[in-house]
């Protein structure tokens, strides 16, 4: 629905603002720098593989859509320990000078091997692993997680929303309930490699160059002593604009549009408008018939007011003439599973395959590569394997930082990202693109060789 879119550590309490993505070294959890002094003080400082992985898929989840590289290795590259961030370090107590120097002098200098943003994912599979010292891997686990998670639950979110739209745009209207700013502007960027097709979010349009889009709002027309005043004031300031026909009754809303539409004649331009509460099936194939008697075919109906997937799914199949749907909360905050079983392990030290044997949380060792196989252009199933084994499929990790620095390949524009999810998704099983659970589901397994290295690792250090 193109004709919607509007293109174009503190002082004190009181001052603290967001810091930059490289200034946020103290995004960490304390445990992480007590491990780090007790790695230094044990002289263990050879490389580390941490895997980043999600145990198990929600219910309401066929696939996950991975998000979030983007940020990782921006603030891998950039991440530093400021004078400030020294002083307050050292003033928990308990932290040696020794340690502290060592903070001031860190850099990141591993590698980073992972699937493309936009790409399907799947349980256990690895989204990125990090190869790097492992004081180096361990102190950037509490902002690899909180970021990759949020951009991924609600990229995942956001998919399901524009599958069940089937082709009609939707628009990002979110971003005033979110958890908070950074929420809202992840959100925004998550939601476009999903396929929403533009956010209400100025600022995030203006960071991303995300398209943007905007109607009206209820006060306007009730700052107005009739609606009829609103519609003409702001069709005469904004033409090719949406109304909002809700404010006081829907339909009697639409017959004021089409009044302006004769008003105006030729110069009418209106593009669309908006239902935004009651029965919006009934109230747009009823807003359809009057904009259509009067001859306003090209006038199109976009839709608002609490939508999430599953009710976006029943007006279309109903088949409710809307155009394009507005989606605020639900998606904002992916409202029914707004959090993923996600983890950050160690699965190899000093060369040697690592794990848990911990009930219902199981590692699996080493570097890991993913094999999709594929027939006729579409998936039919992953291996997850050893990196270095060569196994039926196609694979999906690949090198996008190497000595701290992010590859050139890795340097994607958010339109490719875009593309790429786009491909991914509609390489899937229907069954699995769809929003009912999918049976069977998308079949995943591991390979022997990395089945027979978890069992003799479990061996030797059960033994």
């Amino acid at each position: 629905m193109n004709r919607s879119v509007d293109r174009g550590a503190p002082k004190d309490a009181g001052s603290a603002v967001m810091p930059e993505v490289g200034a946020l070294a103290l995004f960490t959890d304390l445990y992480e720098l007590k491990m780090l002094q007790a790695y230094l003080e044990e002289g263990m400082e050879q490389d580390a593989v941490f895997s980043l992985f999600v145990r198990r898929l929600p219910e309401a989840r066929n696939y996950l859509l991975a998000c979030g590289l983007d940020t990782v290795l921006d603030f891998l590259e950039r991440v530093r320990f400021t004078d400030d961030d020294i002083r307050y370090v050292a003033s928990l107590g308990g932290f040696s000078r020794r340690f502290l120097d060592r903070l001031k002098a860190f850099r990141f200098t591993g590698e980073v091997h992972a699937v493309p943003e936009g790409t399907p994912v799947f349980a256990n599979e690895p989204l990125l692993e990090v190869i790097a010292p492992i004081a180096q891997g361990q102190l950037i686990e509490t902002l690899v997680m909180n970021q990759v998670h949020l951009q991924t639950v609600l990229a995942s979110k956001a998919a399901r929303v524009v599958a069940a739209a089937q082709g009609r745009a939707v628009v990002d209207f979110g971003a005033r309930r979110m958890h908070g700013i950074d929420a809202a502007l992840k959100a925004a960027r998550a939601f476009y490699i999903a396929g929403v097709a533009s956010t209400s979010n100025v600022v995030a349009g203006r960071i991303y160059g995300i398209p943007v889009a905007g109607t009206m709002a209820h006060s306007y027309i009730q700052a107005h002593d009739s609606e009829q005043e609103a519609f003409r004031a702001f069709a005469a300031l904004y033409p090719d604009t949406i109304l909002l026909v809700d404010t006081y009754d829907t339909l009697v809303g639409v017959q004021r549009v089409i009044e302006l539409a004769r008003r105006l004649g030729g110069a009418f331009r209106v593009s669309a408008v908006r239902l935004d509460s009651g029965d919006l099936g009934q109230l747009a194939k009823a807003s359809r018939a009057l904009l259509d008697a009067a001859g306003l075919q090209r006038v199109q109906i976009f839709a608002s007011g609490g939508l999430d997937e599953t009710e976006v799914e029943r007006l279309v199949a109903t088949g409710a003439p809307i155009d394009g749907f507005g989606v605020g909360t639900a998606m904002g905050v992916s409202e029914d599973k707004p959090a993923l079983d996600i983890a950050y392990k160690l699965s190899e030290y000093a060369g040697k395959g690592r794990l848990k044997l911990s009930t219902g949380k199981p590692v699996l060792p080493g570097r890991k590569q993913i094999f999709r196989r594929e027939q006729g252009g579409r998936a039919t199933g992953d291996i997850i394997g050893c990196d270095d084994e060569k196994l039926p499929g196609r694979p999906l990790m690949r090198t996008v930082m190497q000595n701290g620095r992010r590859l050139p390949e890795a340097a994607l524009s958010l339109s490719e990202v875009r593309a790429h999810a786009e491909r991914e998704i509609a390489m899937l099983p229907d069954h699995v693109r769809r929003i009912a659970p999918a049976h069977p589901p998308y079949p995943v397994e591991v390979s022997k060789r990395l089945q027979e290295k978890q069992a003799r690792i479990a061996k030797e250090v059960s033994g």
